[in-house]
């Protein structure tokens, strides 16, 4: 896709007429800094070899480089970008540090400014131009306009991080995202044919399964595809007697978090199965799991101590933890917690400025992780195993999520996804599962309860319908006692605490009834 599109060439070389004399040769001198750094990052990353030494080479001195550039980043759009520019007076102060330029979102930068002024030099370009639309997750859809350059710049993010943790002898990709003007699916799609046979098959199990069986076991595959979507792939293989065993199949998800109650359960077929971060505001490649975000990720879950030294004193919930290249996407948190993003590459058509997508996250340098594991020989051990095969030096994201993806119960926040490490978790039933949500019901009684929605796979009897329920029912009580402490001492204080709720749905009905399924909606009212 990228190969057809003409050459785009980020920032404008015109200047703002309105710009001083000063103001034009300090743009002058910002832009060929940028366009410095971006071509040392381009070259680095131009090949999947060099993506992967760099990715292993990365040291603390390169995180201080990062901000600096992000900082050059958005003084450059301060004078080039007729929205940023109008953005910044209106709040004014002085901007010597990175830290001094306001926070963007959805609300205060993309409402308020049409599409054209948040451009380079206020222009859209008429050619060479893709446009990704968000799924509207938030309840509106976005644009986002991408020119060829940054969709390289993507794709070769991708086919590195690809090729460092899927091993691959006779790739074949079989790209199982939703098509059309989301980002991910297209976008994922072309990268991926610059290294490997790619199927762009869309969600469709039939096309999956008949393009598995044509193909044969020859080939080593890769799915990419909503964490859902992996499941239904799996029980839907396990129902026709598929066989696994000759296959070597991996997986690759995005979208939306993964519990490793699924991980786990979709790893009983799949070699491997790995998460990535991003979002069509800024970029599908943001962060990507690696086996040692996944080992501190499970560590996570049984070691109080190092629960405790990263996360905070009484923190509950389990964080996707992520590996991020702070060169290409420099990460930031504000003082409630919530992700700051700043694109600082110049190839990107409308630059993302400290930009808070809404995310609440830590960041942790590897090397602190490292130190907090040394005193353990056993955590040591491990850590030294996991970092042994992709020995990615990158810095981690400890990513919670939307802050208000909870359901408060009798003074306990419910998190869907502890929700899904209980209905998955050594459940006999949990390939009936397509998919839940979650939500509080008032009874006659004025109680209010939560309850559990299941959207069956297929109609089943009602002797298993209520074996399935009561699986559920327990798994979910069993794990939140386990993981919240407020939970628990409901529980003790309140018997009738534990009257959660499970309902079964056919196919398509009830809360499940025109839900698109390009992402699930885990909370509904």
């Amino acid at each position: 896709m990228a190969e057809t599109l003409h050459r785009y060439v980020a920032p404008p070389t015109v200047a703002s007429p309105d710009l001083t004399v000063g103001e034009r040769l300090r743009r002058v001198r910002l832009a060929l800094l940028g366009r410095l750094s971006g071509a040392v990052l381009r070259f680095l990353v131009r090949r999947p070899a060099r993506w992967r030494w760099a990715a292993r080479r990365h040291h603390p001195v390169l995180d201080r480089l990062a901000a600096a550039n992000a900082r050059r980043v958005c003084a450059l759009a301060a004078l080039d970008v007729p929205a940023y520019r109008d953005f910044l007076r209106s709040r004014p102060g002085g901007r010597r540090r990175l830290g001094d330029f306001p926070e963007t979102d959805k609300e205060s930068y993309v409402v308020a400014y049409d599409a054209g002024r948040r451009c380079w030099g206020g222009r859209l370009p008429t050619r060479g131009v893709v446009v990704d639309e968000s799924a509207g997750s938030s309840g509106r859809p976005f644009n986002w306009p991408r020119g060829e350059r940054e969709l390289r710049a993507v794709h070769h993010d991708i086919v590195g991080y690809t090729s460092l943790v899927f091993p691959m002898r006779r790739p074949f990709v079989i790209n199982a995202y939703s098509m059309g003007a989301w980002a991910t699916g297209t976008t994922t799609g072309a990268a991926l044919a610059r290294v490997a046979v790619v199927k762009n098959t869309g969600p469709d199990l039939g096309k999956i399964v008949d393009t598995l069986r044509e193909f044969g076991p020859d080939f080593d595959y890769l799915v990419t595809a909503y964490p859902p979507f992996l499941k239904h792939l799996r029980d839907r293989l396990d129902v026709e007697g598929f066989p696994w065993a000759r296959y070597r199949i991996q997986a690759s998800c995005g979208g939306e978090g993964m519990t490793e109650a699924l991980r786990d359960y979709l790893q009983e077929r799949f070699v491997r199965v790995r998460s990535a971060y991003g979002a069509s505001d800024l970029t599908i490649g943001l962060g990507a799991e690696t086996r040692f975000t996944v080992w501190l990720r499970r560590r996570l879950r049984t070691d109080a101590a190092l629960r405790a030294a990263l996360l905070g004193a009484g923190e509950q919930r389990l964080p996707m933890v992520f590996q991020y290249n702070p060169l290409a996407t420099y990460l930031e948190t504000n003082e409630r917690r919530e992700l700051l993003c700043t694109v600082t590459g110049l190839d990107v058509i409308q630059p993302r400025l400290r930009y808070n997508v809404g995310d609440e996250a830590l960041l942790v340098d590897q090397r602190r992780i490292l130190d907090l594991v040394r005193a353990d020989p056993q955590a040591r051990a491990e850590c030294r195993a996991a970092l042994s095969s992709e020995r990615m030096a990158l810095p981690v994201l400890l990513l919670f999520g939307r802050r208000d993806s909870t359901v408060s119960y009798l003074g306990a926040n419910l998190y869907p996804q502890d929700v899904e490490y209980g209905l998955y978790t050594g459940n006999p039933h949990a390939a009936e599962i397509s998919r839940f949500c979650l939500t509080l019901v008032e009874d006659a009684a004025l109680e209010t309860r939560p309850v559990i929605h299941l959207e069956l796979r297929r109609p089943l009897a009602e002797p298993e319908r209520a074996a399935l329920a009561a699986a559920c029912r327990d798994g979910v009580l069993r794990h939140l006692a386990a993981v919240s402490r407020d939970f628990a001492q409901s529980l003790t204080e309140d018997p009738t605490a534990g009257d959660l709720r499970v309902e079964t749905h056919e196919p398509g009905t009830g809360p499940f009834a025109g839900q698109q399924k390009i992402k699930n909606v885990y909370l509904v009212g």
